[in-house]
């Protein structure tokens, strides 16, 4: 059988440009996309009297049919059929007859394949914010058992001021949080039809444009036919959100590969989520937060391919863009899959609030404590109490006792102007409670937070 776009070219193209010109092997998986478009344009084309009701009805079950089979593992797909779209357009022939050339009128397979992407990119954006919910979900739940659970808070990864642990963990909260809301962004910016728009300018048949967005849950029709179909930015968003998305989900996982390293000890991961050594039958590594950072590599990669793909392409549709779909296919799989799996992890991840605890006492973490007691009850000037507090630490590390256990005679000794109060302020608990600015790691701020996160996962689920 003759190819069904043959058109100019005559003569039967080579095997060997039918594998380098094929997508079919892997834009096969717009098949449910693609039937989904013909139907709402068939649709459409029979209410403006391109087709007639009959050949509306036998295009439906024709398409339904194809669907079935493709879903029961019996549809044949041939690469000389060069995509999913010509796949199903022959395959719709074959049962219906010539009616199934009709399908075709007043589109492209320019806009035809927009549409597709689109349809997949929008339909996974939505995939990806429900996985993110259920992760929120979970990292909430561990902030609320561990407001009061002490952690060492670092900064170049040096033990720095005590906070809490929920406020760790609400931390990472925020940074998924901004990715939903990027990719409601993303979504709502990309919710708008390009079917209609041919192969670059639009169709002289009276199509409606309007009506197979609506069929389609498309906001409306895109403005500008030329723009549409060479439009790829749907696709960056969704490229740029999971490459933000994985890059929070990396750097918790570095986390947790430390935390539960024997140095650390502060959590123990679910052997159910944990690998052994092939030689060393006491080693429990930490295989799925190794991954997800390695994974994020990948997604990068994507990002940056298709942004190169596209820099140089002149309006309107260019084979190029048929390099489009594997990386956005890759990076929506690996982000479905990356945070299904965190969140997993994360759920039947143990804490280990005594390690956590035990190392506050390691780094004087309530030095800006003393500095600041020093400031507000001797009216030093900070630079001054600065300095005190300084060669205060030093005499701690010599005596080999963390500031917030150093004897009130020697403290006294050094800052004769001090008082026993001093001990107060110097504890661990009461340091991370007297951050209770707005934002502050204090158990009744973290606690504030955790309201405000409630609050904004019900309104979301809500929406």
């Amino acid at each position: 059988m003759a190819k069904l776009a043959s058109g100019r070219v005559t003569e039967k193209s080579s095997e060997l440009l039918d594998k380098f010109n094929a997508s079919l092997l892997f834009d096969k998986k717009l098949y449910a996309e693609d039937i989904e478009g013909s139907v709402a344009h068939a649709t459409m084309l029979a209410k403006q009297g391109i087709l007639t009701n009959e050949e509306l009805e036998d295009i439906r079950k024709g398409l339904a049919q194809i669907k079935e089979e493709i879903e029961s593992d019996r549809f044949t797909f041939d690469i000389a059929d060069e995509d999913i779209h010509m796949a199903i357009e022959k395959r719709l022939t074959e049962i219906i007859g010539d009616t199934g050339k009709k399908l075709h009128t007043a589109r492209s397979r320019n806009d035809q394949v927009a549409l597709d992407f689109r349809l997949y990119v929008q339909k996974n954006t939505r995939k990806i914010q429900n996985r993110l919910l259920k992760l929120e979900a979970v990292l909430l739940n561990i902030a609320k058992a561990h407001i009061d659970t002490l952690l060492p808070g670092m900064t170049h990864l040096q033990h720095a001021q005590p906070i809490n642990f929920a406020y760790h963990m609400l931390a990472y909260m925020s940074m998924f949080k901004r990715d939903i809301e990027r990719l409601e962004s993303a979504y709502e910016r990309n919710n708008f039809s390009p079917i209609g728009c041919a192969a670059l300018a639009g169709t002289p048949y009276n199509i409606d444009r309007q009506q197979t967005s609506n069929a389609l849950g498309f906001e409306a029709p895109t403005i500008n036919c030329l723009d549409t179909v060479s439009d790829r930015d749907f696709a960056l968003d969704i490229l740029y959100n999971i490459a933000v998305i994985m890059t929070h989900i990396s750097r918790l996982a570095e986390e947790l590969i430390i935390w539960s390293s024997s140095e650390f000890n502060f959590i123990t991961l679910s052997d159910a989520y944990s690998t052994s050594s092939s030689i060393m039958p006491q080693k429990k590594n930490p295989d799925v937060p190794e991954l997800l950072r390695g994974k994020t590599g990948r997604v990068y990669g994507n990002l940056i391919a298709l942004l190169t793909v596209l820099k140089g392409l002149p309006l309107a549709y260019n084979k190029d863009m048929q390099e489009d779909k594997e990386g956005v296919f890759d990076s929506v799989e690996t982000a479905l899959i990356s945070i299904e799996i965190l969140t997993a992890a994360l759920d039947t991840m143990q804490v280990n609030k005594e390690a956590m605890e035990k190392a506050c006492k390691t780094g004087h973490l309530s030095a800006t404590d003393l500095a600041d007691y020093l400031v507000s009850k001797c009216g030093m000037p900070f630079r001054d109490a600065y300095k005190l507090t300084g060669a205060i630490v030093v005499e701690a590390q010599k005596m080999e006792v963390d500031l917030s256990e150093m004897p009130f005679e020697i403290l006294k000794a050094m800052a004769p102007c001090i008082e026993e109060d001093v001990l107060e302020y110097l504890d661990l608990r009461h340091s991370m409670n007297a951050r209770n600015s707005q934002g502050g790691t204090s158990t009744a701020s973290t606690q504030a937070q955790i309201e405000q996160f409630e609050k904004w996962l019900l309104e979301y689920a809500a929406v």
